[in-house]
């Protein structure tokens, strides 16, 4: 979009060559100003900051800014994009879809592949020598939980998900050496989670925290797979943290397969076959 605009920079008139400028100057900081300050900012009219979107192709002034931010979050690692109150179906859609993105991208920027492979080897050393893996959340993070556990089923991993507190810690109760608890949480401050995660380590099992960094959960595990999004509690704001988590355990997932190799193939297919099979006869 800034090379469009920047190869349009010729044919335009004067007064909309200032627009121009002030958008390839500082993309983000046009989007969030309001059509009066982008005027004096660019010595120019508020219509003219309105013709310019529309010669560059958008409906006006707000389809551009939201286009535009849309470009630039794919280039950076966050841009976080308040849903408003009077905001329409489509804008609610390009930032509940931005916001998620930019979410990924901040995650694959500063992942720690170290810890992603010290963890998915954890998995896989405690599926081959036949111990337990488990995963553990309340609320949004125990429905990732609970994709966790049909995620590693379908590779022949066989595991439990507990949503509830007390059996969260009586599971704990009983892991130990070579077993492997994954620990999931947005605020990495519940109660809960929190004693099961002490209980297991000390046990023996390795402990694996998807949760925000600096947390209390976070420092208590052994491995850290850092989730770091800035949930808003306003009404309108999209759950993203629950989406980057399912993200981190497709990660996690994909790399216990890899590890399990080629043998994974045709177990999946006959899986699948059986699904087909029950589904349609």
């Amino acid at each position: 979009m800034l090379h469009r605009i920047t190869a349009s920079l010729p044919s335009l008139p004067p007064a909309e060559q200032r627009v121009a400028r002030l958008v390839l100057s500082d993309a983000r900081a046009f989007s969030r100003l309001p059509v009066r300050e982008l005027a004096r900012r660019a010595q120019v009219s508020k219509p003219t900051v309105v013709r310019f979107c529309r010669s560059m192709g958008y409906d006006g002034l707000a389809d551009f800014k939201l286009k535009l931010v849309g470009s630039v979050s794919e280039g950076v690692p966050f841009v976080h994009r308040s849903v408003d109150a009077d905001d329409k179906t489509g804008d609610v859609l390009v930032k509940v879809v931005d916001n998620a993105a930019a979410a990924f991208l901040q995650y694959r920027n500063a992942a720690s592949t170290t810890a992603i492979k010290r963890a998915a080897d954890a998995i896989a050393a405690s599926w081959k020598t036949g111990r337990r893996i488990e995963f553990y959340g309340v609320g949004n993070s125990g429905i990732v939980a609970q994709d966790a556990q049909h995620k590693f089923f379908r590779l022949g991993v066989t595991s439990i998900a507990a949503s509830d507190g007390h059996m969260q810690v009586m599971s704990a109760t009983l892991l130990g050496a070579q077993d492997c608890a994954v620990i999931i949480s947005n605020s990495g401050r519940t109660r809960d989670l929190m004693d099961a995660a002490d209980i297991a380590r000390k046990n023996g099992a390795t402990t694996i925290a998807i949760t925000a960094s600096g947390s209390a959960l976070a420092r208590s595990c052994q491995i850290h797979l850092a989730a770091d999004h800035p949930e808003s509690y306003d009404q309108y704001s999209p759950m993203v943290s629950r989406l980057l988590h399912l993200l981190i355990i497709d990660v996690l997932a994909t790399c216990v397969a890899l590890r399990i190799g080629s043998r994974l193939q045709p177990t999946l297919q006959q899986m699948k076959e059986n699904l087909r099979a029950k589904r349609y006869t």
